[in-house]
């Protein structure tokens, strides 16, 4: 099982928000420096830009490009990617992952960035059971269905619950419904009990944030539980 560890941009900044919600925010400080404190552990972290996210185009590809140069760390990147030149962008500044959310159901747009760019990721936002859509505010078709929906243009997805993100409440109970595709948890992970029954449930990956930054559980300590844990 990999473990990423999060780092959520808003203005230059790391932050963590509290279900989604942007007025919810604490900031934690310099990317590049804490950047720099994941990769003596890990060789890929996971990055939002939360300002893309929100606004719909990426607005801290700059902090990324000087993550991926400075520390030499392999990214996945979401937040704001939903037209064919942010993706494209990504890519030429180093990205290895770009992650789709909202775009992705656009069938058409899937089929060209699948096509043109390797590692193309889905996310798939969980909000009750269903697609979290337009800034997680809305929700969409359930989420098996936009699964199987989606399965046929990538073998590679981030499960996030939305109402556990960020909160430190413990991750969601999930039966596993995906197959031999790549499939990355993330929501509410605050335990290394966490992580033990997301490897039983199947998935291949955990994205781990607010915990690591309040000090609740360690990153050593995760990747030693990790590295016992199977691949989903």
């Amino acid at each position: 099982m990999e473990v990423y560890p999060a780092i959520d941009l808003m203005g230059g900044k790391v932050v963590r928000l509290y279900k989604g919600r942007k007025e919810n925010v604490k900031v934690y400080g310099d990317p590049v420096r804490i950047a720099e404190r994941f990769a003596e552990l890990v060789d890929k972290v996971h990055i939002v830009d939360l300002d893309g996210a929100f606004e719909g185009f990426p607005r801290n590809l700059d902090v990324v490009k000087r993550i991926i140069e400075e520390t030499g760390l392999r990214v996945q990147l979401g937040g704001g990617l939903r037209s064919y030149r942010a993706i494209e962008r990504a890519y030429e500044i180093g990205v290895e992952n770009a992650i789709v959310g909202t775009k992705a159901f656009d069938l058409e747009f899937l089929e060209r960035v699948t096509n043109d760019f390797d590692g193309i990721t889905v996310s798939l936002d969980s909000k009750g059971g269903r697609i979290a859509v337009r800034g997680w505010v809305e929700s969409g078709m359930p989420i098996k269905e936009a699964y199987e929906f989606l399965k046929k243009y990538v073998n590679r997805f981030v499960y996030t619950s939305v109402e556990r993100d960020g909160t430190l409440t413990g991750i969601e109970k999930i039966e596993r419904f995906w197959g031999s595709e790549e499939f990355i948890y993330a929501g509410g992970v605050s335990s290394i009990e966490d992580l033990r029954r997301l490897a039983k449930a199947g998935f291949s990956g955990v994205i781990v944030g607010k915990a690591l930054y309040e000090g609740l559980v360690a990153l050593e300590e995760l990747l030693e539980v990790a590295k016992c844990s199977p691949k989903g």
